[in-house]
């Protein structure tokens, strides 16, 4: 009798696998025939599931990011405000080893990104999921004023980013004490312009 396979799961195991392998041994020494055997598979095994590198790195940094938005999710539920903005902030920076390797993969999709159109629109429904979600806590904290509600928006996304770049570039100085300092600068910011 054949095996059943759960095709869903095999997936989301190839895919945990890449973001750990990308995330220790970077992007470039990423081939499907190393991941296969780190999942312990037989080389092509990945073929059926995602046919190009492409396919997967697409699904590694989508697995990435719903992992990120799912705790960000859970942990904004009751919070409105500034609150809010600082648990989200909390999920994105990376203060932690788990967090230090989503930056990885992230700063890894990027650079693939600038070159690739799909992929950067897969990093641009991320980024437009994020603003909409500061967007609305934005607006509780200026009352809907748009000018400081878009400037804010985008002012700390750009912190998020560039505080995953400095983690995995200038992990020594991007230390997570220093970047909680950073986010509660960023807070504070925010506070003094919604009064």
């Amino acid at each position: 009798m054949p095996k059943i396979v759960d095709h869903d799961q095999r997936r989301k195991e190839i895919v945990e696998v890449t973001w750990r392998f990308i995330a220790r041994e970077g992007i470039d020494k990423m081939n499907l025939r190393d991941l296969s055997a780190a999942a312990g598979y037989a080389n092509g095994a990945f073929k059926p599931y995602f046919p190009t590198r492409d396919a997967l790195l697409v699904a590694t940094f989508n697995y990435v990011a719903d992992a990120t938005n799912r705790r960000i999710q859970k942990n904004t539920a009751e919070l409105q405000g500034l609150e809010a903005i600082q648990a989200f902030a909390r999920e994105v920076l990376p203060l932690d080893e788990l967090r230090r390797n989503e930056a990885r993969i992230a700063v890894h999709f990027w650079h693939l990104a600038l070159g690739d159109l799909k992929l950067a629109e897969v990093n641009a429904a991320t980024m437009d999921h994020w603003r909409t979600m500061l967007d609305d806590w934005l607006k509780q904290v200026f009352s809907n004023e748009n000018n400081h509600v878009q400037m804010a928006r985008d002012s700390m996304i750009s912190f998020l980013m560039g505080a995953q770049v400095g983690s995995v570039l200038d992990a020594e100085v991007n230390t997570a004490p220093l970047l909680e300092q950073q986010l509660q600068y960023q807070l504070e910011l925010l506070a003094t312009l919604s009064r």
